[in-house]
């Protein structure tokens, strides 16, 4: 008997079970292999633009996957430096094996998890809730919740041109039966499509014909608790396919599965193979290909960009064709994978399975692609699968909270029908999101939890202290346009027309932070103290705070405007037989259940007019139930 059972150690399992045992509940996390907890299926990076927010709002959490990336991150990288912070995000590539190797090391030290090497066939039913799981071998585990984080693997195959093979990921097996446990619980299923491209022996390339592409010369560590990165930093490279490759690929379309009918899943969108990129923008006449390690000693390199689930004679010819690319040889062929996944919007927002109690449901099960996304979701299950047995209020995030809580919302509102990814358009409070004020928002909600270790809870609060240390001495602190004044602001390269704070001269686009720092202790050394105490990512922080404060503080209300919306909470149980609603409105009201007036009104097709009637009988407290 556990108090959780997690199904899965992919990257949504892991960060569950490492929650609920952080929470001081008994774990069971569930594997078919030990060995492959916390792999990188596809690509070993972390992070990019949306999906570092989330790596960062995991670590503000308590979760694990930032401090994964710090020990295996062999390159770093601020996309997007050029513009916003609002639309920047930190990367890491990855040494593939250091990064499960890590995950895993961080798990086996928790206590109260319990890895068992297992395949799961079935769910242990007890009315209207799950109460555990039957393992392939007839052995029944108990818990008061199970969070399933499946991944790619229900009744999974995989696809190579004409070839199909059962399985989630190359040389391991599916998970047969538990689609059908799903079913019977009332769960509708459907199938999506992923994919990776091939790997290439690194010794087969000429790194000469390529062009480089570095990563930051002052590389940023994701987690909070990481004082130094210890790994080497490496080179990753670029280069672009050509009209060879897009001719060949056009004349063997036949023989891609996701054109031969062989496979009718939906695949992703925003990261599609490249038989996808030559048909749907044939006009291009290259596309890039980023060439990445697999790893300090790995003998592998990842080619980011041309996901593919060709035959392998085709895949050779098309990675032949790339410049440097002439002797390549092929150690792992691409291919795609077809699996089962349950819509989200079949999900409360606690990610509990609607009306079967104790079910979670976290990762690609909910229509989700990326590392990052299933983290997010695995994170928020465990913490609210440790509520449940708690007793404890459950724990859902506002948009202008988190990116995690835009991604949740997306999912359990609107649904999805191809693999969901997270992009800062999504969130329409983006400057309240930034990674420079994650932890202010976050650490405490996780400190109020109890699942913020010691460690963590006292480098958060030290954080918080130094940035308003220096946004108070930045915006206390004023100059006036004298001519000493001038000669030193001049020598940072900053003009002065009027008395202004030194917050106001922050503001302008131009202003170097460590430049006026050297030149400005002499004079206002309170200032200099300030920001010489911050990292270069809080300097920044601080910096972006006070450059677009008007914007932030305008984004700030109309998210209080909106709070009202999200604080006006709608019975579980109500009917939306109203008078004035019509057959269409309560059809999608009653579907979905949102679980405040807010929600309701991001549902599809639910018009304003259906807002203001629900809003009318919830404030005058006329509500029926069904």
């Amino acid at each position: 008997m556990f108090d959780v059972i997690v199904i899965g150690g992919g990257h949504a399992g892991a960060e569950a079970a490492r929650v609920c045992a952080r929470g001081g509940v008994r774990v069971a996390l569930v594997t078919m292999l030990r060995a492959a907890i916390g792999r990188m299926s596809c690509n070993p990076a972390i992070g990019g633009l949306a999906k570092g927010n989330l790596v960062k709002e995991i670590d503000a959490l308590g979760g694990l996957m930032g401090e994964a990336t710090d020990r295996a991150g062999i390159q770093f990288k601020l996309l997007n430096r050029s513009k916003g912070p609002a639309v920047q995000g930190p990367r890491a590539q990855c040494d593939r094996d250091l990064y499960a190797a890590a995950v895993r090391k961080i798990l086996e030290e928790e206590p109260n998890v319990t890895i068992v090497e297992a395949s799961v066939s079935s769910l242990l039913r007890d009315g209207a809730g799950v109460r555990g799981v039957v393992l392939k071998d007839g052995t029944r585990l108990g818990a008061h919740a199970v969070i399933v984080t499946t991944g790619t693997f229900l009744r999974a195959l995989m696809h190579s041109g004409e070839q199909k093979t059962v399985g989630g990921r190359f040389g391991e097996p599916a998970a047969e039966t538990l689609s059908d446990s799903l079913r019977d619980l009332g769960l509708k299923l459907g199938r999506l499509k992923t994919g990776t491209p091939p790997r290439v022996d690194r010794t087969s390339v000429d790194f000469s014909k390529l062009e480089e592409a570095p990563g930051d010369a002052e590389p940023r560590p994701f987690s909070i608790l990481t004082d130094r990165l210890a790994l080497p930093q490496v080179l990753c490279h670029l280069t672009y396919t050509g009209s060879f490759a897009h001719e060949l690929i056009r004349a063997n379309l036949h023989r891609a599965p996701m054109y031969s009918g062989q496979i009718h899943a939906t695949g992703p969108r925003y990261c599609p193979s490249i038989e996808d990129k030559v048909v749907r923008f044939a006009e291009k006449e290259r596309h890039q290909v980023f060439v990445e390690p697999e790893g300090l000693e790995h003998p592998w390199l990842y080619l980011n960009g041309i996901s593919t689930s060709l035959p392998p004679d085709v895949q050779d010819g098309v990675v032949r064709s790339l410049p440097g690319f002439e002797n390549a040889v092929i150690a792992r062929y691409g291919y795609a994978v077809e699996y089962d996944f349950s819509n989200p919007e079949q999900l409360d927002p606690t990610l509990q399975a609607r009306g079967i109690d104790g079910l979670f449901l976290a990762g690609q099960i909910n229509g989700t692609s990326g590392y990052e996304e299933a983290a997010a979701q695995g994170l928020l299950a465990g913490i609210n699968a440790l509520q449940t047995i708690r007793g404890g209020a459950p724990v859902i995030l506002r948009r202008d909270q988190a990116y995690a809580a835009v991604m949740i919302d997306d999912l359990v509102t609107q649904g999805t029908e191809e693999p969901y990814r997270m992009f800062t358009s999504r969130a329409e409070h983006r400057l309240l999101l930034g990674c420079d004020s994650v932890y202010e928002r976050l650490s405490p909600i996780a400190a109020r939890l109890g699942i913020l270790d010691d460690g963590r809870k006292r480098r958060v609060e030290a954080r918080v202290a130094r940035m308003q240390r220096a946004r108070d001495a930045a915006e206390s602190a004023s100059v006036t346009p004298d001519r000493e004044t001038l000669i030193w602001l001049g020598s940072a390269n900053v003009s002065l027309n009027e008395k202004a704070t030194i917050a106001r001269l922050m503001q302008r686009a131009d202003f170097d932070i460590e430049r006026f720092t050297n030149v400005c202790e002499p004079v206002l050394p309170d200032v200099a103290d300030a920001f010489r105490a911050l990292s270069g990512e809080e300097s920044d922080g601080v910096v972006s705070q006070l450059r677009y404060a008007g914007y932030i503080e305008r984004q700030q209300r109309e998210a209080s405007r909106q709070a009202d919306e999200e604080g006006l909470r709608i019975p579980a149980d109500m009917s939306y037989r109203l008078p004035g609603l019509s057959r269409e409105m309560v059809e999608k009201l009653s579907f979905v259940r949102p679980v405040s007036l807010g929600q309701a009104s991001r549902i599809p097709g639910v018009t304003p007019a259906a807002i203001s009637i629900v809003r009318m009988h919830l404030r005058r407290g006329v509500v029926q139930t069904v």
